[in-house]
């Protein structure tokens, strides 16, 4: 609140009066004319305090089209950016951002404290993202979707689409968190998620560009020739992978992912989940892009297409980030600490626990497929806990946390009317 307040002094937007407990703020005499017209909304700004050289790129970019100047895909803005040498993030916001993104959290495998908070994210992320794509879907809407299957009335198909293919991209980052990174396998693969049956062309989920794109409200005009699109986004990946500070690599990729539109649609879903990468490997908590509004964020993609500034985007990354943590903080101290032999044994938890619904066990076979599964990994003297952990997440598994395990709500369903008929 102090930081918004001083913000709002210097921005001539209040006046404050005294010091300490008596400090008093006061609005500023209505300027003549029109002229407050013309002043961001107090909504806006007061949620996101922008610095001058950000309100600068949003005042340009929200001037009508014909009044800025068309650009077209600048190589120059990638070549200048050198892995560890060039950041776009300052030394004290990577600081900044470590010391609130890391959990209290002792070392843990890759992927352990998104695999904890995996139900809230998969519906925040999934929401978050499809709304900043003018998806209509309300939160309720969204979770109902995810866990229940069902889509909400009067909605496009496409929407719901967008979010079912948002929550398979997710799992599959967090279940691959070993093998995922700045590489073609990844990225390929995120996009093929992220655009399944929402392309013209079937055929181009996962594959580069090789038609001209245009970008809706810019001027800005992306690369053509597939030649030169495989060689940048090559270079992109290349880039990102060699950077050290996992902060500095979301941003990375936000940045210039979306700039080189390597991919006939989709491409800023694909950066927005891609940013998360180096925050899921890294156990740090995930970017949802939670309460960012969507006009701000379109502004500052814009910058970044049209001047190849990111102060913009920068701030709404910062202010995104900032909120995430919060938010998952309350949700990570809500869970507790986790108990060291279930994660020792996750993997083989989901197998089998997936592998019996999947089968429609019922209650009276499931203790002796329990027992008659191989489980090589699991050591002899503790598989008697481990079976009965197994009896356990079967007695508890209701419609609101079966997705952990990447189980459909049809099989589902199938499984539960087999257990209850029993």
């Amino acid at each position: 609140m102090q930081y918004r307040l001083r913000h709002l002094v210097t921005r001539g937007r209040l006046i404050r009066h005294g010091a300490g407990r008596s400090v008093r703020y006061d609005s500023p005499p209505t300027p003549p004319g029109d002229a407050a017209a013309k002043r961001p909304s107090e909504s806006e700004e007061f949620l996101l305090p922008f610095s001058s050289a950000a309100i600068a790129i949003r005042d340009h970019v929200r001037q009508p089209s014909g009044a800025r100047k068309p650009v077209g895909y600048d190589r120059r803005f990638l070549d200048a950016y050198r892995p560890n040498a060039s950041f776009y993030l300052s030394e004290d916001e990577r600081a900044h951002l470590a010391a609130v993104g890391r959990p209290q959290v002792a070392e843990q495998p890759a992927g352990t404290y998104a695999r904890q908070i995996l139900n809230r994210l998969l519906i925040d992320l999934a929401w978050n993202s499809s709304r900043l794509e003018g998806n209509t879907y309300s939160l309720l809407d969204t979770r109902r979707l995810i866990e229940l299957g069902e889509e909400a009335q009067g909605r496009m198909h496409g929407e719901a689409q967008m979010i079912l293919n948002h929550k398979d991209a997710i799992e599959f980052l967090v279940s691959a968190a070993d093998d995922i990174g700045f590489n073609r396998y990844t990225i390929l693969n995120l996009h093929a998620l992220l655009a399944n049956n929402l392309l013209a062309d079937p055929g181009a989920a996962g594959r580069l560009r090789y038609i001209a794109v245009g970008i809706e409200g810019s001027v800005f005009h992306p690369l053509e020739v597939p030649q030169r699109i495989e060689e940048a986004f090559d270079q992109v990946l290349a880039t990102a992978a060699a950077i050290a500070d996992p902060f500095e690599q979301a941003f990375f990729i936000m940045v210039q992912l979306p700039y080189l539109q390597p991919f006939d649609d989709v491409n800023k879903r694909v950066s927005r989940l891609a940013a998360n990468i180096p925050l899921i490997k890294g156990n740090l908590s995930p970017l949802s892009f939670a309460d960012l509004e969507r006009q701000a964020y379109t502004d500052a993609v814009l910058g970044v297409y049209e001047l190849n500034k990111v102060d913009l985007l920068k701030e709404v990354f910062i202010w995104a980030y900032e909120r995430s943590v919060a938010r998952y903080a309350a949700v990570r101290q809500s869970l507790g600490e986790p108990d060291p032999f279930r994660l020792r044994y996750r993997d083989q938890l989901r197998d089998i626990v997936a592998a019996l619904i999947r089968s429609r066990v019922s209650r009276k076979e499931a203790a002796a497929r329990i027992a008659a599964w191989p489980g090589e990994a699991i050591d002899p003297g503790e598989r008697e806990r481990f079976n009965g952990i197994v009896e356990a997440e079967l007695m508890g598994l209701h419609e609101g946390n079966f997705a952990r395990y990447q189980i459909r709500p049809s099989e589902f369903s199938a499984w539960r009317a087999a257990w209850d008929a029993a």
